[in-house]
């Protein structure tokens, strides 16, 4: 069965964003070069799930072709519908539904890139089986939480930490069963 993974970055203080969806302490660790597995992680996935403020952010910033390249499909979780464009369909409906309709599906796994809304909703209904975070060495003391309240405990079993010579260190856990 296909799996759904989280991959992400946050601040030590654990905000994935600064105000108004800031997203410049990335920068902070970019080196040419390094894409801390990304490109190895996105080799083993073909749908990507999003939510429509972080897509809209990605379109502005880097353009449509970061998510969807032709070869995945990608779902926006919005509120608002919107015609499909290319391979990105933007999904109105339950993600609960969603989730375990992919999942059924026959393909590589999904990806879940953000952002917190998406991320706690599936967390709150037990849906991530795997969570790969980096952590970038800054306090950012405000902005969007990666992890919000009320969300039930859940039990992690831990795979595997990397370091970088960035300061990033990247956290790799899949969801106990």
């Amino acid at each position: 069965m296909r799996k759904i993974s989280l991959f992400i970055a946050t601040s030590l203080d654990g905000y994935i964003a600064k105000p108004n969806d800031d997203l410049s302490f990335l920068k902070l660790v970019e080196k040419e070069g390094e894409d801390y597995g990304y490109a190895e992680f996105t080799a083993t996935i073909d749908t990507l799930i999003i939510g429509r403020r972080t897509y809209d952010y990605v379109l502005k910033e880097i353009g449509s072709s970061h998510y969807d390249n032709g070869k995945r499909d990608v779902y926006v979780i919005t509120r608002t519908k919107r015609p499909q464009i290319g391979r990105t369909i933007f999904y109105t409906g339950d993600i609960t539904e969603l989730v375990r309709r992919l999942k059924s599906e026959k393909g590589k796994n999904i990806y879940c890139d953000g952002g917190a809304e998406v991320i706690n909703e599936l967390l709150k209904r037990d849906l991530l089986d795997e969570l790969i975070i980096s952590v970038v060495p800054v306090l950012l003391g405000n902005g969007t939480r990666l992890f919000k309240d009320g969300r039930p405990e859940q039990i992690l079993e831990f795979i595997k930490v990397k370091t970088f010579a960035t300061g990033l260190a990247q956290f790799h856990y899949k969801r106990k069963k």
